[in-house]
């Protein structure tokens, strides 16, 4: 069964819902960088593969019984789906050392900022469905909040912030593949739990080798374990069944969109729970964010979002 495509500014069902659905994604993503500092002796490839290994191994273990059900139409997309875990493989390894390297407001700035992009280009160039006018201003729009919350906490010096940048941008481009990914899976009448669960299954499993040469530190004292256990259930587990919930109502250039909302979120938590201070130009940023989802939730718009299958 493929998605409808829509006739008028708000006609697909349950958009709004998916629309709230990404958007707690992107909170409980943004949890992750002020988790992270509570475990200061654990690197950030032990901290990425546990996050999101275990989180994706726990995405197969629910969706076992759909996973059976479906496992010949999975198994008729291989190479897609291969594609998709070996991108998840890279996201946490790229995110976590992107932050480590470059600062946690750069690293997340960027890799966030960079997605809707990568995403935006992967529609058009291989589905061949131009971004609608909402989307790219949106985007634009989250891209400069990005910018100016980047620029007010400054981050790590030198040849540390570059290479962080650009693990920053490896980030946004395997985030943006994994995305599209599972939508094609789900486009092509694949369920989302399914998909889901294959996907960041497979995933997960190919960062346990990962976790097992660098995961020493997680579970040498109740804090680091606390935070590793909690990175798993909440922002992974739990944060990717509403982001999965999501791409079956919007389509994954909005959906990447949306979480740009995640650096707002780190730099809040870094100002209230951390101690850190924003400055004028950090809270600009922040409104500016808020605008670019306004924007996306607005059913005031010129001509609707492109269809969710391919024409």
């Amino acid at each position: 069964m493929t998605p409808p495509s829509r006739s008028g500014p708000d006609a697909h069902p349950g958009r709004t819902s998916g629309i709230l659905a990404i958007t707690t994604t992107a909170a409980l993503w943004g949890t992750t960088g002020t988790a992270a500092t509570f475990a200061p002796e654990a690197g950030p490839l032990a901290i990425g593969s546990a996050a999101l290994g275990v989180g994706g191994l726990l995405q197969a273990v629910v969706a076992i019984r759909p996973l059976w059900r479906q496992r010949s139409l999975v198994a008729n997309h291989a190479w897609l789906l291969l594609i998709g875990a070996l991108a998840v493989v890279g996201y946490p390894l790229a995110f976590y050392s992107s932050m480590h390297l470059a600062g946690v407001a750069v690293g997340t700035a960027v890799s966030l900022a960079s997605a809707p992009l990568f995403s935006g280009v992967t529609e058009w160039v291989v589905d061949r469905r131009a971004p609608s006018r909402t989307w790219c201003v949106a985007a634009g729009l989250g891209v400069i909040g990005t910018g100016l919350t980047s620029a007010a906490h400054g981050g790590g010096h030198g040849s540390a912030t570059v290479w962080g940048v650009l693990l920053g941008l490896a980030a946004g481009l395997t985030y943006a593949v994994y995305s599209w990914v599972v939508q094609r899976m789900l486009a092509q009448g694949v369920g989302r739990a399914a998909a889901m669960g294959a996907v960041f299954g497979l995933g997960g499993l190919g960062l346990m080798p990962v976790l097992l040469v660098t995961g020493a530190p997680l579970v040498a004292g109740p804090s680091a374990f606390t935070v590793a256990a909690y990175m798993s259930l909440v922002p992974m587990f739990a944060g990717y069944l509403f982001f999965g919930y999501g791409l079956t109502r919007v389509p994954a250039s909005t959906a990447t969109t949306i979480t740009l909302l995640e650096p707002a979120v780190a730099a809040l938590l870094a100002v209230v729970v951390v101690g850190e201070r924003l400055g004028w130009l950090g809270w600009l940023g922040l409104v500016v964010l808020g605008c670019s989802l306004v924007v996306l939730i607005s059913p005031l718009r010129r001509r609707p979002d492109p269809p969710l299958t391919p024409s």
